[in-house]
């Protein structure tokens, strides 16, 4: 009898005691596998004790996958972010980085006295000829661009419109004739910044003599029931000079003097005319907004004109003194120390070297 693990019928004929065999725990023969018990699996079997014989595939899955939920999220998160430091921008621009009103205007107008009568000719190519004048360039030729040198934080370009802007400002509220003859002031209003419309308003609607709001420290203009233009080429000279006060603001400082040959209102050509001159230094602010836009603000007006009488009222209206007149008696208006919103009333005397000799 076969020992245990042997088959039935013992080892195999010429083969070696099987516990000496290396193999004997994977070879079978032919008798081992006769004696071996077979068992066919019935069908529900198989489904309930073992594996299927496929492997199921994972189910699909129905709606968004987590990485595309992910991503969605992150651009959600970033477009969120986005639009937050729009709206808390911790680099305001420059127009509100400065206050929302602008600095009022400051303005004086000192009437020039002559000591005796205004000279005057009807020839008027003579009077300018024998006057200071006589070298100055007509209108707008008498006020040259200077070259336009970039600064620290301003470009060529930048300084260029700056100074552009403040000699369009000189030439529309000192040469255009309906600005002169109180016809017109919307040329001059138009290159305002918005911030200064209301004191350029209040200043015609209601024109006072509190260094802020006379007509004639924004522009110049005639009585036009006293005088008009006896020559249109008016003579002007005088310079144009920026710089740059900080890193958001350039300024223009515009020093001119302008001279105009005038006559009696309604007077007809053969009448004697006479020289009335203006010398005005304009100061003008400008932010980035103010040169993208074209427009500008007046930071400070001081003009001197002549010859006028001292006792004459000039916040709306220069009343010039014309040919053969002399000047009135009596000193400028009254100042008052008590009032808190009055300006000191200035007059000065009208040199005899500034007159044409005639």
């Amino acid at each position: 009898m076969g020992g245990r693990g042997d088959p039935p019928e013992g080892t195999p004929d010429g083969a070696p005691n099987g516990a000496e065999d290396e193999y004997r725990s994977v070879v079978f023969d032919e008798s081992f596998v006769r004696a071996a018990r077979l068992q066919e699996y019935s069908a529900q079997e198989r489904i309930t004790d073992h594996a299927p014989a496929v492997r199921r595939r994972p189910p699909v899955r129905r709606g968004l996958s987590r990485q595309f939920l992910i991503l969605a999220l992150l651009v959600a998160v970033a477009f969120g972010t986005a639009i937050y430091m729009g709206v808390r921008n911790p680099y305001p621009s420059t127009r509100t980085a400065r206050p929302p009103a602008v600095e009022p205007v400051r303005m004086t107008v000192i009437p020039l006295a002559p000591p005796g009568s205004v000279p005057g000719t009807s020839d008027v190519e003579r009077l300018y000829d024998a006057s200071p004048a006589a070298q100055f360039r007509i209108g707008a030729e008498g006020i040259p661009l200077p070259a336009a040198r970039r600064t620290a934080h301003f470009s060529d370009d930048q300084v260029h419109s700056a100074l552009g802007t403040a000699k369009d400002y000189v030439v529309r509220s000192s040469l255009y004739p309906e600005v002169l003859s109180g016809r017109q002031v919307r040329p001059v209003r138009m290159l305002l910044d918005p911030d200064q419309f209301d004191q350029f308003d209040r200043s015609f609607d209601h024109p006072t003599a509190d260094g802020g709001h006379a007509p004639t420290g924004w522009l110049v203009r005639f009585d036009p029931t006293l005088a008009e233009l006896a020559d249109p080429g008016i003579r002007v000279q005088g310079s144009l000079h920026a710089e740059e006060t900080d890193a958001s603001t350039l300024e223009v400082t515009a020093d001119h003097t302008f001279v105009y040959a005038l006559r009696p209102a309604g007077a007809d050509a053969e009448a004697e005319a006479s020289l009335f001159t203006v010398r005005r230094e304009l100061h003008f602010r400008f932010d980035r907004d103010d040169l993208r836009l074209h427009q500008t603000q007046v930071v400070a007006s001081h003009a001197q004109a002549g010859p006028l009488s001292c006792a004459e009222d000039s916040t709306s209206w220069l009343r010039p003194l014309l040919s053969g007149q002399t000047a009135k008696e009596g000193g400028p208006a009254g100042t008052d120390p008590y009032a808190s919103d009055g300006a000191t009333a200035l007059c000065g005397t009208l040199a005899d070297s500034a007159q044409p000799k005639v």
